[in-house]
């Protein structure tokens, strides 16, 4: 039976534009991140740079660029946050049925989009779903590191086979699967977190 219910947050309860960084960085020439981008956005995510020097280093990869345009094409990825899965999460929420963890690889200049674009009172209510909060840059660990979900399980006291796990990466659900936790690789454009009851059966 489940007991235990871990959230990834992009893709899954918010959606994400994917494609937004890549578009931006054609301005600059770029097809794509490079591995020195991708390595500052993963030392980013894990907390190892404040984001000062996030935007002063992608600033220096990109000849011609101010920290503004650099702001605004990463925090471009974050979309919107459909009012139908706040309340649906809090309605699971108000079962008792369930306890409610994130867990998200993520940033504080996306946490700050996602803030600004979910609203203060609504990003309160969404907060309060969750007895944890778990982001990558406050914990200093990200997806698929196993380490993260033996974090999430041991500081909680979480059984691997009563907690499911829903993230729309394989990598990351393949690798909490390692540890005995049930999962979801949750298929963006083709399904939907309101499809959980059909996990759940």
């Amino acid at each position: 039976m489940i007991r235990n219910l871990i959230f990834d947050f992009g893709g899954v309860l918010i959606d994400l534009d994917m494609q937004a960084v890549s578009r931006g960085l054609q301005n600059f020439g770029l097809q794509a991140a490079g591995p020195e981008l991708v390595r500052l956005s993963q030392e980013y995510e894990t907390g190892q740079i404040p984001t000062d020097w996030f935007l002063g280093e992608v600033c220096r990869r990109l000849p011609g660029s101010r920290e503004d345009e650099v702001r605004r094409i990463w925090n471009a990825t974050v979309s919107g946050f459909p009012t139908e899965r706040l309340d649906f999460l809090e309605a699971l929420k108000a079962t008792g049925n369930y306890r409610m963890f994130l867990l998200s690889n993520t940033n504080p200049l996306h946490m700050e989009q996602a803030k600004q674009n979910i609203g203060n009172r609504d990003y309160q209510r969404f907060r309060n779903c969750f007895q944890g909060f778990y982001l990558s840059h406050e914990i200093g660990m990200r997806k698929p590191q196993p380490e993260i979900f033996a974090f999430v399980l041991q500081e909680n006291r979480l059984t691997p086979e009563e907690t499911l796990f829903i993230d729309d990466t394989r990598e990351h659900t393949k690798s909490a699967s390692s540890l005995g936790i049930r999962t979801w690789h949750l298929q963006v454009g083709r399904e939907t977190i309101l499809e959980l009851h059909k996990k759940l059966s």
